[in-house]
């Protein structure tokens, strides 16, 4: 299977280098690397140009804010990426960042797995930190969920869902609708990708106001937006979360932003995240 690789980049000049690395070093070789410098002020372009000679790398430079809106900063930098390629001359497209160290076999297990079974639309491993000396999983995985740091999609279904939404959400929305429309969604277990940062390490004040737009452009409606509100704050240890993604919530619905799904997928959406509540409920009693 043929891969292309885009990993958008900003001011990753102190990780970019082991990611390339680690990139060079897979067993199962990417056809296509596109890095785009998404308008950084260190040496990250510098660094990634050293890589040209041993990988089939292509940079680009994209112009935008300083600021990390989360979602929409990023999905623009690998929109510029993806314009770049032939989606037709791939098998799998990924969306990965700049910050990651990949086992030698990542690349190789993600081919296998598509090549199990036609239907599964999406692969990921999970992400570990380094603390205290030892690589723990990252508290942020989740054996649903592929995180936004390492995606990998089968191109049909990354055609079905149409891409990435400029959005924060964008992570959750894509795996929802390739459900949606019948592909499946596997993570790997035991495929560790080590995240050399804190995820939202950089995200600007206010930023988790967003988290609760994206809950009301999903359409998950006032109750399951409660839950998962609290879920997210207590996973994160940080209770006053709670009232910033109400409070984006709120603010969305009182200024009837434009949802980001059709009602229709707004609907199957909503009947899986409560399947997936009773699940655990049920696992816990």
């Amino acid at each position: 299977m043929k891969i292309a690789i885009i990993i958008p980049a900003h001011n990753e000049a102190d990780y970019i280098k082991s990611t390339l690395i680690s990139l060079k070093n897979q067993s199962h070789k990417a056809s296509k690397i596109i890095l785009v410098d998404d308008n950084s002020t260190d040496d990250t372009s510098n660094i990634a140009h050293e890589f040209s000679a041993d990988l089939p790398l292509e940079i680009l430079t994209n112009k935008s804010s300083n600021q990390n809106i989360p979602g929409s900063k990023v999905i623009r930098a690998f929109e510029k990426g993806l314009s770049r390629l032939k989606l037709d001359e791939f098998d799998v497209v990924c969306k990965f960042d700049a910050d990651l160290i990949f086992p030698a076999n990542y690349l190789k297990t993600l081919v296998s797995t598509f090549k199990s079974n036609e239907q599964i639309g999406m692969v990921g491993g999970h992400c570990v930190i380094h603390q205290k000396g030892h690589w723990i999983l990252e508290n942020q995985n989740n054996p649903d969920h592929i995180r936004g740091a390492l995606k990998a999609y089968r191109v049909s279904c990354f055609k079905q869902i149409n891409g990435l939404r400029p959005s924060i959400g964008w992570d959750t929305i894509d795996e929802m609708l390739a459900r949606y429309y019948g592909f499946k969604v596997i993570t790997v277990p035991n495929l560790h990708v080590k995240h050399l940062k804190p995820t939202g390490a950089a995200y600007r004040k206010g930023s988790w106001q967003l988290q609760g737009e994206a809950f009301y452009k999903m359409r998950y409606g006032w109750w399951l937006t409660m839950i998962t509100a609290l879920k997210m704050s207590l996973n994160k240890k940080k209770f006053s979360l709670f009232f910033s993604y109400l409070s984006g919530y709120l603010s969305s619905k009182k200024n009837n932003l434009d949802p980001l799904v059709t009602e229709d997928q707004g609907r199957f959406i909503r009947r899986y995240r409560w399947r997936g509540i009773r699940k655990k409920l049920r696992f816990k009693n």
